[in-house]
Order: C-alpha cells, then structure tokens, then sequence
C-alpha cells in the first residue's frame, strides 16, 4: 500500500496545477472571463492591463418600459448598473421557442453620436433590426451620459469609461436567463469599433466579433486622425471636448514615436496576439468619417499573427457602408450565424 502513496500525492499535484492554469481568469465579482494582465503601466487607467485588472461586475437587468416589437421579436428599455451608475440600454429578445442553452446574443456597440442627440430606441435602428430579426438577442449599451444613463459622456480615447459600461453590460446579459453565455457575438461600429477591439484583447467571452468601418487604427494613426480634424475645425461639442483631452494626452506623454512605452501600453493593436475570436472587417473606401486605412492595417496586423479575419472592402461606400449598407449587414448575419449557431 506505501508504494501507491508518491503516486497518489503526483496524481494530486498534477491536478492542482492542472485547475490552477486552466480556471477562467475572472476578478473578484465578475462575471467575465478577463485575459490575464501584464504590468506594463497597469497603474495608468487607459492601460490595457489596468483594464484587464478592473472588475466588471455588471447586475441583473431591470425591465424599464415595453417599447413597439419588430416583426419576430420584443424589444425593451432595461437598465443594468456600472460603476455605481444606473445605465440604460436596448433590449431584443427574439419571440418564438428558446433554443436549448438559450439564444445567441450579440453585444452591440454604437458609434459615436453627440450624447445629448442619442437615442436608446431610434439610434442604429436598421442595424439593430437586422441583427434582431435573424433570432439574435441584441444588447446596445447607451453608455454613461448618452440619452438617460448617468454619468459625464467621455470617449473611449481618453478614458476607459465607455469600455466601462460596455463590459459591466457583457456581464449583465451573461446573467440573463434567456440569454446563452457561450453564445457571445459583439459588433463595433465607428467608435464603437474601437470599443470592441479593446473588448477583444480584453475578454475571452466573445465567440466572433464585426468591426464596421471603426476607428482601429494604432495610435500612431489614431493621433494623426485626430490632428488633422482638429487642425480643419470639423469637431464639435463632445467631440471638441475628447479633442482637448487628447492633445493634452501628448503634452503629458509626448508622441508615439518618442515615448512608445506609453502609448503601446494603452494600444489594444499591440495585444492583438491575445485575441481569441474570429474577426469580420468591413469599410467603404469612401468614408469621410474614419480613415479605410485603420481597418485595412488591422487585418494586415491580425492575419500577421494568425488569427481569422473575413475582409470586405466596398468601394464607393460611406461611413455608414451605403450604398451596400444591407449587404455589410448581411454578411455580418452570415459571420454570426457560422460562428453562434
């Protein structure tokens, strides 16, 4: 019998450290799994080891109002908590038997649209709709300040509290019970693409992601966008307000090219090794807004490293994708489904 005993306590250290490097990688209260942190710069906020540090906890999703249905399914106002702040959000539900394990849910990340014009229900409608009508759950966080959620509205550039709100919403559909938590889409459109990317690098949840004409870019490129809009005077309001935050972020941090320390800590295209889903791009050559080039440069990024990426490149189209806006959205109808269903 004292011959078995070595042979009992490897068997039980094997499988020790077997749990120990294969447990998900959730902080305390999350309901996300979060890829593990690096320490470079994890003290400054817009890190992305800060923010694979950071809890995101979301709650339970409270049922505000029953807003107009679409064709095959319910829709609803609901509100979710992030950072102590109460945040509201579009809610589809398809109608119809629930598959086994729940339905498919994509996350939705919206563009950027002056916070005070926002609007839960009418802002990207058509983009929603599309996705709703083809049997996912669509969950669109308004983010803090954006129509009724709480909080001051402050871009993804220069504060970490859109991605905030977006992951503690991440959490709170993962805790919906008609939800399938193993069935996780996200969609980022402009801004909100570069939500998703951070998301990406981020978490592990995510099953497939679409990236629609976003800002992308490294932020080499993202800096440079930014001065040239800022040297033509096309910003406004918010945006003018994000413009000042960013200048001052080079006042304090100096260039890309003469501090790289700083700036590829906080540069989700630098992390890009990490991600483990599936990535559709799509962009129009035509778009004003955001510069093609941001996507084109992530797919060349992404497919140095190995990773899955289907690009579409629609010549002539805007920022919206149009005039093929419902052919992007179809092949991202396509994407999900190959992946989610």
């Amino acid at each position: 019998m004292k011959r078995f005993i070595p042979i009992i306590v490897f068997i039980f250290i094997v499988g020790v450290f077997f749990l120990l490097f294969n447990s998900s990688k959730k902080p305390t209260g999350s309901n996300v799994s979060i890829i593990p942190p690096v320490s470079k710069n994890a003290e400054d906020p817009l890190s992305i080891s800060a923010m694979r540090q950071k809890s995101y906890p979301g709650s339970d999703l409270s049922f505000e109002q029953t807003l107009n249905p679409g064709s095959n399914y319910k829709q609803y106002l609901v509100s979710y908590e992030s950072d102590g702040l109460k945040q509201y959000g579009l809610l589809t539900i398809p109608s119809g038997q629930k598959p086994e394990g729940g339905w498919p849910v994509i996350l939705f990340n919206h563009g950027y649209i002056p916070p005070a014009q926002y609007s839960t229900e009418s802002s990207y409608s058509s983009f929603v709709n599309v996705f709703a009508q083809a049997g996912y759950i669509v969950f669109k966080p308004d983010y803090r300040g954006n129509a009724n959620s709480q909080g001051n509205p402050v871009q993804i550039y220069v504060s970490p509290d859109y991605l905030t709100d977006s992951m503690n919403g991440l959490s709170s559909i993962e805790k919906y019970k008609d939800a399938n938590p193993n069935k996780i889409g996200v969609f980022g459109h402009s801004m909100g693409g570069n939500i998703t990317l951070h998301e990406l690098v981020i978490s592990k949840d995510f099953k497939a992601a679409e990236l629609m004409a976003g800002v992308v870019g490294n932020e080499n490129q993202i800096i440079d966008w930014w001065n040239q809009r800022i040297a033509a005077k096309s910003i406004v309001g918010n945006d003018l307000d994000a413009s000042y935050l960013v200048e001052q972020m080079v006042a304090d941090h100096k260039t890309p090219d003469s501090n790289p320390d700083y700036w590829n800590s906080i540069d989700p295209t630098k992390y890009i090794a990490d991600i483990n889903a599936p990535i559709q791009i799509q962009v129009g050559t035509a778009d004003l807004s955001v510069p093609p080039d941001f996507s084109s440069s992530l797919k060349d990024s992404l497919q140095s490293v190995g990773k899955t990426v289907d690009y579409h490149l629609y010549p002539g189209a805007d920022h919206n994708l149009s005039p093929d806006t419902n052919a992007a959205l179809n092949e991202a109808v396509s994407f999900f489904n190959k992946y989610l269903k």
